[in-house]
């Protein structure tokens, strides 16, 4: 979310770095000898990067459906540069922070209408998915296939656990794959989301069960890395190993594109 507190403080300071970074460079343009078209390029480049930088945040807030004159922002920056600005620090920043909670509304309404979308969707194929034949339903929602039965024991939610799996959306995006980083992944089973407990739970070690995950057991309406809120999500999930907890037995989450430890965000 866009951030509006402590905004005064952090103009300021951005201000400060900004006035002793524009210092320090013409003081090197000064010092050094550099030919005229060096001087040029480094101006150019210098206001280039500050350019980039305008441009983001125009396309940030355009994206949410703000309006910007990009005539008017050029103006305000010339004007600025020049020291002949139309607008007192503490007008610059009641309008910055108007438009900072217009922004925080329209992503959070963005982000609402994302997941009703996608909480849909997956509503739609877990209910044509639990007629496949194979495909079991828990109390809970959560729903499970056996692709390969081990025979090992199963672990209860205080163990350790070790695993390769891969997680796709709906639509077959591949957003983790622990076989191709060639790296289990070993963490305290009651550390991740509720659909990973509960699928887990069911599984003897050795085997391998195909976990489709609704929405409300996984991540909710939060956005997790590449994965849009209100997704169900489906993992391939192979157990290699348990083990009690003990000391060196830490619950570690699961690494890969967009889930760090945060296997346990779910609701």
């Amino acid at each position: 979310m866009i951030e509006s507190v402590n905004m005064k403080a952090n103009l300021l300071k951005s201000c400060r770095v900004t006035t002793l970074a524009l210092a320090c460079t013409w003081s090197f343009f000064a010092a050094a000898s550099e030919s005229p078209q060096e001087v040029e390029d480094a101006s150019y480049a210098l206001g280039a990067s500050v350019g980039h930088y305008i441009s983001g945040k125009i396309y940030n807030q355009v994206d949410l459906g703000a309006q910007v004159k990009v005539d008017t922002v050029i103006q305000g920056v010339i004007d600025a540069l020049k020291g002949e600005g139309k607008m007192s620090n503490e007008e610059i920043l009641t309008h910055l922070n108007a438009r900072a909670e217009w922004l925080n509304n329209a992503k959070a309404a963005k982000l609402e209408a994302l997941a009703s979308k996608h909480q849909a969707e997956g509503q739609a194929y877990l209910a044509a998915n639990q007629a496949k034949p194979g495909v079991k339903v828990t109390e809970s929602g959560l729903q499970y296939e056996v692709l390969k039965q081990g025979d090992g024991p199963k672990p209860v939610e205080s163990d350790v656990v070790t695993v390769h799996y891969v997680g796709k959306l709906l639509d077959g995006t591949e957003f983790d794959n622990s076989y191709e980083r060639d790296e289990p992944n070993r963490f305290a089973l009651l550390s991740v989301i509720d659909g990973w407990k509960e699928g887990i739970a069911l599984m003897n070690v050795g085997s391998t069960y195909r976990l489709t995950i609704p929405a409300g057991l996984a991540y909710g309406k939060e956005v997790v890395g590449v994965i849009p809120p209100g997704s169900t999500l489906i993992f391939d999930v192979e157990l290699l190993k348990m083990e009690a907890p003990g000391e060196n037995a830490h619950g570690m989450g699961l690494s890969g594109m967009g889930m760090g430890g945060m296997m346990g965000m779910g609701h």
